[in-house]
């Protein structure tokens, strides 16, 4: 295929062995900075890893111990830095279960590895320096937008740093620029073509060629959908935010599942309730060792992402092994257009709030394209008069404390008590009533 680019064609085609022995070297030296963190001295000293010397051969991490987001809260804020604050020049953070957040540093030296490898990951779409890229992904400390935007930039596009909502105005960014390449949920783009009619606006006022989807589970057939709609490419993305964010692994111009770029994170499949390793091509628990992070290491991460190795070579001749679409999760988090929402971070907030009795359920339905959360809530009878007012002031601070924890401000239902479903059994606490396009 013509349209196939490399950024690093070196290390983006190497041999198994050749990526191997950069892991190796790249593990160890991880392992090295790990030891100055408070969390991984502990973890590293039970299991005899005192140097990086102790790592003999890519085996050697199979020694190291899971880590999962549990961790990361309970050593919240620097229990995982490895460096002086001073060596910091960025951090992210994203929403906790619990209300506590999780947190990543970056070193000038880690931000920069992380945004050579979304430059790689953009011209691995066919992508370049002629294109205008807009993104339309939230900035700050979401790690999407600027991950994103600075390999875009890097690559040599010019940027349009539009941030999410505001359809009109993406309207008439993408119209007035030309832009070629958007970064923006599935769902959000589906939304804008519903849109653009009203606005006034015909396909081919626009010079769209390429969008990158992620941040949101969809079906191929959303894809599809996307790519029909608007005569265009779509590729899907991966990362989270405790992994840098979105270049992990990203389609190539094949779009035949995503290549994770093995060079900078070491990829493992497990049994989520053995923890035991599984072999390429069966479906498990995407683990993750980030081996370009220095000024906080995180190595065998659970990430509870459900996906499946493919080893057989793709055609655009990168040797990076990909990984398949994600298949599902093994814990109840919700991606509610983009945004990562746990229910017990519904429930903290519903249940410090005295005139709020315990009853209550999360509705997820769709709305058009989009997704709308219902937070559907039981009165406390005794702590509550019922007066319109009060109502109304009661729902508008339910509203305000829960955006606050989730970052999206839910629709508020209150009930008398007594109205909403009583389980005998285990509480059903969520009805997700969405259907995969």
């Amino acid at each position: 295929m013509s349209d196939v680019r490399y950024w690093n064609k070196e290390i983006e085609t190497a041999g198994r062995s050749e990526i191997e022995t950069v892991q190796l070297d790249r593990l160890r030296g991880i392992v090295t900075s790990a030891l100055n963190a408070p969390f991984y001295k502990k973890q590293l000293c039970k299991v005899g890893i005192n140097s990086a010397e102790d790592i003999k051969s890519l085996d050697d991490l199979r020694r190291i111990p899971f880590a999962e987001k549990d961790d990361l809260r309970q050593n919240y804020p620097k229990g995982f830095l490895a460096v002086e604050p001073g060596e910091v020049v960025r951090i992210h953070t994203s929403s906790g279960t619990t209300g506590i957040p999780t947190v990543i540093y970056l070193t000038a030296a880690d931000l920069n590895a992380a945004t050579d490898l979304l430059a790689r990951s953009i011209v691995a779409t066919g992508a370049g320096r002629e294109d205008v890229f807009q993104n339309m992904m939230s900035y700050g400390l979401f790690t999407g937008g600027l991950g994103l935007h600075y390999g875009a930039e890097r690559v040599g596009m010019m940027v349009i740093p539009a941030g999410g909502g505001n359809t009109k105005r993406q309207v008439q960014l993408m119209k007035d620029f030309q832009t070629t390449v958007l970064h923006i949920t599935p769902s959000y783009l589906l939304h804008i073509d519903s849109k653009l009619a009203d606005y006034g606006v015909t396909l081919e006022q626009l010079n769209l060629k390429k969008a990158f989807i992620g941040a949101e589970p969809h079906s191929e057939n959303a894809r599809c959908k996307i790519e029909d709609t608007y005569r265009i490419d779509a590729y899907n993305s991966y990362g989270l935010s405790e992994m840098n964010g979105p270049g992990v692994a990203f389609e190539c111009v094949y779009k035949n599942d995503l290549h994770v770029w093995e060079d900078a994170y070491i990829v493992e499949i497990i049994d989520s309730e053995t923890g035991q390793i599984l072999p390429d091509g069966q479906e498990g628990e995407v683990v993750l060792t980030n081996l370009i992070r220095h000024a906080m290491p995180l190595m065998r991460y659970r990430t509870r992402d459900l996906a499946f190795i493919h080893t057989e070579p793709c055609k655009c001749g990168r040797s990076h092994r990909r990984l398949s679409r994600i298949l599902g999760r093994t814990d109840d988090m919700l991606i509610i257009n983009g945004v990562n929402v746990f229910p017990s971070q519904i429930e903290e907030v519903i249940m410090r709030i005295p005139e709020v009795g315990t009853n209550y359920q999360i509705y997820i339905e769709k709305d058009g394209v989009l997704d709308r959360l219902t937070v559907k809530v039981e009165l406390y009878s005794k702590m509550f008069l019922g007066e319109a007012k009060q109502i109304e002031k009661l729902k508008a601070k339910i509203r305000e404390e829960l955006s606050a924890s989730i970052t999206i401000k839910p629709a508020v239902e209150l009930h008398e008590p007594g109205i909403l479903p009583v389980s005998e059994g285990k509480a059903v606490r969520v009805v997700d009533s969405r259907k995969q396009l």
